[in-house]
């Protein structure tokens, strides 16, 4: 299957271009205690979300902005088993600086001590929640990191793990790839294609110097009706 041609691609953090749940199950699960709320409840709502915006919606009698800081800055120094994703060192070093950006959820110092952990490299743009005034599912963020390539959202291509993430670069206007990790992949219906890892997609350029991700065995959703495909090249499924 090949995805359509881009001029740039915008990677989530967390689940993409490194595994970290561990941590982020370490930390949430002490938080959740700490209140008296249901782990699961916890885990599931932080998914793809920045940490104020959990916190404002689970405890919203806490000072939403600090219990966010001391969170971040807890996951910023638990870095024990964050690795690199599968694929993701060979991707980005395929592209060039220039071609691709990061846009988390998480804390700038919080995203740079995870790819420092992980071993990959620090991106020449990260769009970090700490940045946005409204976190995913708003489309503010790969908005924000399309403009920082310089292309408009419609030549970029995202790659997303979390519902939120999809929602937020559908509503930007972008083509979506969500990665499963080998896990189940309900929550990854809005994406125009689902992948296991990184290691899953193939960097081919096109003569115009355009960038095509080539996937074997990539599978493609039902796109909602009226998805349009703006400036994209037609998709060979």
């Amino acid at each position: 299957m090949s995805m359509p041609v881009c001029s740039g691609i915008l990677f989530d953090l967390d689940g993409v271009l490194v595994h970290s749940s561990a941590a982020v199950s370490r930390s949430w699960r002490r938080w959740a205690a700490e209140n008296g709320l249901p782990v699961t409840t916890v885990e599931q709502s932080a998914h793809g979300r920045r940490t104020v915006d959990t916190v404002r919606v689970l405890a919203p009698h806490l000072d939403a902005a600090a219990e966010a800081t001391r969170l971040e800055a807890e996951q910023a120094r638990d870095t024990e088993g964050i690795t690199a994703g599968t694929g993701a060192a060979a991707l980005l070093e395929a592209l060039e600086p220039t071609e691709w950006a990061v846009v988390t959820s998480g804390t700038r110092p919080l995203a740079l001590a995870r790819l420092a952990a992980a071993g990959l490299p620090r991106p020449g743009m990260l769009i970090a929640g700490d940045d946005v005034t409204s976190g995913k599912p708003s489309p503010e963020g790969y908005l924000r990191g399309a403009a920082a390539l310089g292309h408009p959202p419609e030549r970029c291509l995202v790659i997303e793990d979390a519902a939120a993430g999809i929602q937020a670069a559908r509503s930007a206007g972008a083509f979506v790839i969500g990665v499963t990790n080998g896990g189940e992949q309900t929550h990854l219906a809005g994406a125009d294609a689902i992948v296991q890892t990184l290691a899953d997609l193939q960097l081919r350029r096109e003569p115009d110097g355009g960038i095509v991700l080539d996937a074997a065995s990539a599978a493609r959703p039902g796109s909602p009706a009226g998805r349009s495909q703006g400036s994209w090249s037609a998709v060979d499924v």
